[in-house]
């Protein structure tokens, strides 16, 4: 009888170690929540390829000196560090990680080349601890609070259509049989130009599935900063614009046919399309003072506090810069090359 006891006993307390340590070990795995009004990257930056993406006074990017694959530094440029293996964009933060579509699959071989595959991946703030949650591919990625937002390529479909999937790899689901580009969002409210019968301005709360009609006018690109949405007048030229979303005022900011642009703060850095003398252009968000930054043709128009990124349109490198807020002085981004020269040596 005492032997029996022993023996259930002992089993018994193996079966609450086993649970006990399957407990912990969820509670060590398990994904922190971010606060519900997270939004992982700028607009203007995840309208641009999202290569650059600043937060907790770090800026993470892809390294173009380098494949794209992934990289940190301060925002002087300072402590420049390889992070990644494998090409990306799309760069989202939150909490201690850092979400990005990869664009390809890396250069590893063997068993590295079948983990590392092109899709929407996560890792810690450091590079480390990979994880892929959804292995298709896709356009513009956003995270709105604990739910990534994308463009995904879907078989048999005419066009992207808007996905999710939670930070954890959970609820993955389509959440619109057509495009929305998820790049603009605020408390976890999206705001998208139509793409089916109209290109109006429509907003997508998150929490509830409501769409809402906010402005009857043909847009592209709404790129929200503060209280207003940017975007290119695709009824008129492709001129820059902006309207208020509090009193409902719409201002024309150039009458310049634009291809691209990015909100920093107090300007506009826009693509000025001209066949004569085409330009990266700033201006004050009001339209104001418009000056050149480079003459000719760029793209990928990313900011940081400290410094706007760009290359000429159709070569990756040189990677040029000039001061956000500052003077207009470019120069080429040495920090980064001389980074991918060390991390190739």
């Amino acid at each position: 009888m005492n032997s029996k006891k022993t023996v259930i006993i002992t089993i018994s307390v193996i079966l609450i170690l086993i649970f006990g340590l399957t407990f912990v070990s969820r509670l060590a795995t398990r994904l922190p929540q971010n606060p519900s009004d997270t939004v992982g990257n700028t607009a203007g930056n995840l309208n641009n390829g999202g290569y650059f993406c600043e937060a907790d006074n770090k800026v993470y990017f892809a390294n173009a000196y380098d494949d794209y694959t992934l990289y940190s530094m301060n925002p002087d440029q300072t402590e420049v560090t390889k992070l990644g293996q494998s090409s990306l964009a799309f760069l989202n933060k939150g909490g201690n990680y850092l979400y990005y579509y990869q664009k390809e699959a890396s250069k590893a071989s063997g068993l590295g080349f079948l983990i590392h595959m092109s899709g929407i991946y996560r890792c810690k703030t450091n590079g480390k601890n990979i994880t892929c949650l959804d292995r298709s591919s896709c356009n513009t990625l956003n995270l709105i609070g604990n739910t990534l937002y994308y463009e995904k390529a879907v078989e048999n479909a005419k066009t992207l259509q808007l996905y999710a999937v939670n930070t954890d790899k959970s609820d993955a689901r389509a959440v619109a049989e057509y495009l929305v580009n998820p790049a603009s969002a605020a408390n976890g409210v999206i705001y998208y130009n139509g793409t089916t019968e109209d290109h109006y301005l429509y907003s997508y709360d998150t929490q509830s599935g409501t769409v809402q009609t906010l402005f009857e006018y043909n847009m592209w690109y709404p790129t929200l900063s503060g209280s207003s949405i940017y975007y290119l007048d695709t009824e008129n030229n492709y001129q820059l614009c902006r309207y208020d979303l509090t009193d409902g005022s719409n201002t024309v900011l150039t009458t310049d046919r634009v291809d691209l642009f990015n909100v920093a703060g107090s300007y506009v850095y826009y693509q000025k399309n001209d066949p004569s003398s085409p330009a990266l252009m700033r201006m004050g968000i009001d339209g104001s003072n418009p000056e050149i930054v480079a003459e000719g043709n760029y793209s990928d128009i990313n900011v940081t506090s400290s410094y706007v990124y760009f290359h000429s349109f159709g070569a990756d490198t040189p990677v040029y810069q000039t001061s956000t807020y500052g003077p207009i002085s470019v120069m080429t981004f040495d920090a980064a090359k001389a980074a991918a020269l060390q991390a190739i040596d």
